[in-house]
């Protein structure tokens, strides 16, 4: 009956809800009335070890004393990564040696578009000028994706290696990120 007024009356007595569930397993264990009255739980509930020992006995002095600050760590081992920058023409020779493309110099302005795109978005100017990088490359993948995909005419094999290698694209993006976050803030300042 608890089960079925459980569902419309809410109940405010934790206790009572243990109790209901335990009472409801300890049901599965109990034999039927059909099969007689004798209750054979010693497998299943039998009490076969008990232990008391005293570990120890002590006492606390809380009596006055000296107070003494705290203090917190000061270095907390959070090293800077210092962000390598290099130039759009040497990513698109190191995509070129990474995953055997043969992207020349002119493809680079596939990229400086998409750059030049994704710094005058207002979105993604205030985005980066508020958010630390991590935060910011969240809104920016989702940029850049879009970006790459308005500029499918311009060069197909660049956006097909983009949408099809996903380690590609990951290259591609963070190195963007880097460039497009940097500009943003320089102009800000």
């Amino acid at each position: 009956m608890y089960g079925f007024l459980s569902q419309v009356i809410p109940y405010q007595d934790s206790d009572l809800e243990k109790l209901y569930t335990y009472l409801r397993f300890l049901l599965t264990k109990l034999p039927r009335r059909s099969s007689g009255p004798a209750y054979h739980l010693e497998d299943d509930v039998e009490l076969q070890y008990y232990r008391l020992q005293k570990i120890s006995e002590g006492q606390i002095d809380l009596k006055g004393g000296s107070i003494k600050p705290l203090k917190g760590p000061t270095d907390v081992g959070t090293g800077n990564s210092v962000d390598e920058e290099i130039k759009l023409s040497e990513l698109i020779d190191l995509l070129n040696e990474r995953f055997g493309t043969e992207f020349t110099q002119a493809d680079q302005l596939f990229f400086d578009q998409i750059q030049e795109e994704a710094v005058a978005d207002e979105g993604l100017r205030q985005a980066a000028s508020v958010n630390t990088m991590d935060d910011f490359r969240y809104v920016f993948s989702k940029a850049f994706e879009g970006l790459v995909i308005e500029r499918m005419e311009g060069n197909e094999e660049i956006f097909s290696r983009l949408m099809s290698d996903e380690e590609f694209r990951k290259i591609a993006s963070e190195h963007m990120l880097h460039k497009v976050s940097k500009t943003i803030k320089s102009e800000n300042v």
